[in-house]
């Protein structure tokens, strides 16, 4: 299951998240979400765990809970087709 983490703080790291979610079960991959050019951190990323009940025992263990400072929003990451586009929000008008 790929598992959405955000209100991150930008000082975590890939080893942070998979130590915490670790504590649930086996972690497959972490990927921390930077910025192309600045390299710093979005304060967001993804976890994918294989076992969807250990998945379920993370989401449920640490949503909303404190990660170094911050409570956390952890949640089933949501398939790209299911989200609703991004545009610049209105008619463009020529």
């Amino acid at each position: 299951m790929n598992i959405y983490v955000g209100n991150l703080p930008y000082t975590v790291t890939d080893n942070d998240l998979r130590d915490a979610f670790s504590q649930y079960g086996s972690v497959d991959a972490v990927n921390l979400i930077t910025d192309k050019f600045s390299g710093q951190s979005k304060g967001f990323g993804f976890v994918e765990m294989a076992n969807n009940s250990e998945a379920d025992a993370a989401i449920k263990g640490l949503n909303g809970s404190d990660f170094k400072g911050r409570n956390i929003t952890v949640n089933q990451a949501k398939p790209k087709s299911d989200r609703p586009a991004r545009g610049a929000g209105g008619p463009r008008r020529w």
